[in-house]
């Protein structure tokens, strides 16, 4: 992670303010580098910055995550679910735009402002 990166995440909470060496250099423990760790695997889960913030609030209270965990993995499972299904719909149609456009003759388009493919396909 970049320096800028580490600051971000400092200022937003998700990582505490590290020590200072006396030149004035932020000098991370391994506790700091776990924590990273944790922010860079919960990210790649799909969790956005906020939620990630809200697990680490429990565990620094002490307080056990892995049910709140498990109900932000399972709302984005959902989330995902919605959007291939959004995504299979969107796949349907094209591939009927393209089976059509295959079918037919382009000599045939005369339209200056308008593609049959398109155009047919609507009013069809």
């Amino acid at each position: 992670m970049s320096a800028k990166t580490i600051r971000y995440y400092e200022s937003l909470g998700l990582l505490f303010e590290p020590e200072r060496t006396s030149s004035g250099y932020r000098d991370y423990g391994e506790t700091d580098v776990e924590r990273l760790r944790f922010v860079r695997d919960a990210q790649a889960s799909g969790l956005t910055l906020s939620e990630i913030a809200s697990v680490l609030e429990l565990k620094d209270s002490g307080e056990r995550s892995c049910t709140h965990t498990r109900v932000l993995l399972e709302r984005h499972l959902e989330e995902v679910a919605a959007q291939i299904e959004r995504l299979q719909t969107a796949e349907k149609s094209m591939r009927e735009l393209a089976d059509r456009a295959r079918s037919l003759d382009p000599t045939t388009c005369t339209d200056p402002n308008r593609c049959q493919v398109i155009s047919d396909s609507v009013s069809a």
